[in-house]
C-alpha cells in the first residue's frame, strides 16, 4: 500500500519491476491496457471480467 501511496503522489522513482507486477496484478484482474490510437491510452475492464 505503501508503494502504491507513493506511486500516486509522485514521491520517487518507480522501479520496472515494481510496475510490471502492478500491472501484472491489474491484468489478472481484468483490466485491459489500451494503446495510444489516436485518442489516447487508456485502460477498460475485460469484458466478462466483473
Amino acid at each position: 500500500m505503501r508503494t502504491l501511496a507513493r506511486l500516486e503522489t509522485g514521491d520517487g522513482t518507480p522501479q520496472r519491476r515494481t510496475l510490471a507486477a502492478i500491472r501484472a496484478a491489474l491484468e489478472a484482474a481484468g483490466v485491459e491496457f489500451i494503446a495510444e490510437n489516436g485518442g489516447g491510452a487508456g485502460v477498460r475492464l475485460r469484458k466478462g471480467a466483473v
